[in-house]
C-alpha cells in the first residue's frame, strides 16, 4: 500500500470508552479498538420487513448482514451452508428437505427453527402485504395462488417437520436456480413469535430480532443505519467485525471524498467519468469487475400513455445512441446492450433487439416516420415524462437520452427523487419513461426476463403479451436446460420485437475498498456479506 494511500485510513478505528472497559490505567498504555466497518450506500432501506422492501439493491447489502436464509453466499459468491447445514433434493427435482442448523438462535436468544422459514415466506406471500418481489417464491407449490388470495397460506408448499429441525420444501417443477435463489432476502425467515407479540411493530429497533451475523441498533433516516455483531449468531467467534455503518450517500462524488478522509472504508458505487482519476491515484482501492446486471429504461405500457403506441417505443429505441452513452458519458464504464439479459449469464445466449441497421441517419428516418404515423410532428409534438433517480450518472444519461429525441421533435420533462420515492413512483405507473437496472438475485435468465412477466411487481411498465407469458410459464416447466434455453430466448425476442423497454447499457461493479480490508472478493453478483471482513493491520 503508497504512503499517501494509507494515509487516507488513519484513526479509521473508534476507541471503546474507558468507562466501559472497567481496566486499571496501567493496562490502558495500548488503547483497545473497536472494529468498525464504515460503508456508503446508494439508498435507504425501505424495512427491516422483507415484504416491504423496495427492490434496491443497497437494501440487499444491508439485510444480507443482519439475517441469514437456508443458504449463504462465500467471498467470492460461491453458496454455502447457512441455517441449513445440508439438504437433499428428490430424483424429480421438485423436493427439497433441509436439515436445519442445530443451536442457530435468533438475537433474542429464541431459537431459529424450520417453522420461522415456513411463516416467513407465508408472511412474504400474504395478499396484504402487497409484496412486489413475491414473485421470487412462485416456484414453490401454492405460492402464486396464497399470493394472490386463492389459496389459504398453509397450502404452501413448505412444511416444517420433526419439530421444526427439518423443512421440506416442494416446488411446482423442477428449478435449477432454485438454492441460489435462498441466499435472497425473499427467502430469509421472519421471527414468528415476535410477529405475534408485536404484529408490524416487530421491526421496530426496540422489538426486532435478526438471525444474521449482525444486529441493528440504530436508524438515522437518510442518513445511517448501524449494526453491532450479533453474540447469538452460531460463527460469532470467527466474526472479525464489532460493527458496521451503512451510511446514505446517493452523490457518489461526496462519498469518493468521504472515503479519501478516511470516513468510508467502502463507497458501493462511484462515477464512471472518476475511474480515470481514482486508478491513477487510488489504485489499490479501486475496483471494477464484470457484473450481470442491465440499466435500461422502463416505457410505460399503460393505456393512455403515448409509449403504449408500440411505433413510438420503437422510435425512441431507434434514436438511442447507445455506444455514445456507453463510451463518451460513461467513458467505457459500461458495455452496450440491446437485450435485457447480460452476456455471461448461465446457460444463455445474449438476444438483441432489431434497430435496423448501424447507420444512424437511417434509424433517426425510420423512427420520423414511426412518429408521424403515430400522430406526432410539428403541430402536435410528442410530450415525455422521464423520470430517474438521484445520481449525476443517471442525470447525464437522461440528458443525453433527451437530446438524441430531440431532433424527433420529442419535448422531455425530466423528474428526479431520491432512490425508495423514484421507485415507488414509477411502481404506481406515473411516468412516460423511466430509468431502472436489474442486478441478478441469482445467475439465470429467468431472474431478468421475469421482469417483464404479466402482473410482476417490478414489472413497472405494465408490459403485457399472452405469447409471452406463456413461452416463460413453459421454460419454467422444463427441466432440460436446453430446451428451458430455447424458450426463454424466445420469449426475450417477443419482447425485443415489441420494443417494449429500451435496453441501454450493461453493468460493471464500481467499489472503492480500504486496501487495509481482507475477506472482500469482486464477483459477479457485487455481494460482499460484512461477516467475512476483517482489517489487516
Amino acid at each position: 500500500m503508497s504512503k499517501s494511500l494509507s494515509s487516507f485510513f488513519k484513526g479509521r478505528r473508534a476507541l471503546l470508552p474507558l468507562g466501559v472497559l472497567a481496566l486499571s490505567s496501567s493496562l490502558l498504555a495500548t488503547p483497545v479498538m473497536a472494529e468498525t466497518l464504515n460503508i456508503g450506500v446508494m439508498g435507504e432501506l425501505a424495512s427491516f420487513d422483507t415484504s416491504q422492501v423496495s427492490g434496491g439493491v443497497w437494501e440487499s447489502q444491508v439485510l444480507m448482514d443482519v439475517f441469514e436464509g437456508l443458504l449463504k453466499k462465500s467471498p467470492d459468491g460461491e453458496l454455502l451452508p447457512g441455517m441449513a447445514t445440508s439438504w437433499d433434493v428428490s430424483d424429480d427435482g421438485k423436493t427439497y428437505t433441509f436439515h436445519m442448523r442445530e443451536g442457530a438462535k435468533w438475537s433474542d436468544g429464541e431459537p431459529v427453527t424450520a417453522e420461522d422459514f415456513v411463516f416467513g415466506w407465508q408472511h412474504l406471500l400474504a395478499p396484504e402485504n402487497a409484496s412486489k418481489y413475491a414473485y421470487m417464491l412462485y416456484p414453490i407449490k401454492g405460492a402464486e395462488a396464497v399470493n394472490t388470495g386463492k389459496a389459504d397460506a398453509d397450502t404452501l408448499g413448505a412444511e416444517s417437520l420433526d419439530d421444526g429441525k427439518t423443512l421440506k420444501v416442494t416446488l411446482n417443477h423442477p428449478t435449477p436456480y432454485f438454492p441460489q435463489l435462498l441466499t435472497h432476502y425473499t427467502a430469509y425467515p421472519v421471527p414468528k413469535h415476535l410477529v405475534d407479540k408485536y404484529g408490524k411493530d416487530w421491526v421496530k429497533l426496540d422489538n426486532i430480532a435478526v438471525n444474521g451475523a449482525f444486529k441493528p441498533v440504530e436508524w438515522v433516516s437518510q442518513s445511517r443505519i448501524s449494526v453491532k455483531k450479533n453474540p447469538s449468531y452460531y460463527d460469532a467467534d470467527d466474526i472479525s467485525l464489532d460493527g458496521v455503518n451503512y451510511y446514505t450517500t446517493e452523490d457518489r462524488n461526496a462519498g469518493i471524498s468521504r472515503f479519501r478522509a478516511g470516513e468510508f472504508d467502502v463507497l458501493r458505487d462511484y462515477p464512471s467519468s472518476r475511474y480515470q482519476w481514482l486508478t491513477e491515484n487510488l489504485p489499490d482501492a479501486t475496483h471494477m469487475s464484470p457484473m450481470l446486471g442491465s440499466y435500461y429504461y422502463v416505457l410505460n405500457n399503460r393505456e393512455g400513455r403515448p409509449t403504449a403506441d408500440k411505433r413510438v417505443r420503437e422510435a425512441l429505441n431507434l434514436a438511442v445512441r447507445r455506444n455514445v452513452l456507453s463510451e463518451q458519458i460513461m467513458a467505457g464504464s459500461f458495455k452496450t446492450s440491446t437485450g435485457m439479459v447480460p452476456p455471461g449469464t448461465n446457460h444463455y445466449e445474449a438476444q438483441h433487439m432489431n434497430l435496423v441497421s448501424d447507420d444512424m441517419s437511417a434509424r433517426m428516418a425510420k423512427a420520423k416516420a414511426l412518429l408521424k404515423e403515430a400522430g406526432y410532428g410539428p403541430d402536435h409534438p410528442l410530450h415525455l415524462t422521464l423520470r430517474y433517480n438521484t445520481s449525476d450518472e443517471h442525470k447525464k444519461i437522461a440528458i443525453a437520452v433527451a437530446a438524441m429525441w430531440k431532433p424527433l421533435g420529442i419535448d422531455v420533462e425530466m423528474a428526479n427523487a431520491e432512490a425508495t420515492v423514484h421507485y415507488q413512483t414509477i411502481q404506481q405507473g406515473d411516468f412516460d419513461v423511466a430509468r431502472a437496472g436489474w442486478i441478478a438475485d441469482y445467475n439465470d435468465a429467468e431472474n431478468f426476463l421475469t421482469l417483464l412477466h404479466s402482473g410482476v411487481g417490478n414489472n413497472y411498465g405494465a408490459y403485457s403479451s399472452k405469447q409471452y407469458d406463456d413461452l416463460m410459464d413453459q421454460a419454467a416447466q422444463t427441466q432440460d436446460l436446453d430446451a428451458r434455453e430455447k424458450l426463454l430466448e424466445k420469449a426475450e425476442n417477443v419482447a425485443l420485437d415489441d420494443y417494449a423497454f429500451i435496453p441501454m447499457l450493461t453493468y460493471v461493479t464500481r467499489n472503492l475498498v480500504n486496501p487495509e480490508i481482507e475477506g472482500w472478493a469482486d464477483n459477479v453478483g457485487d455481494d460482499h456479506p460484512s461477516r467475512w471482513v476483517h482489517f489487516t493491520d
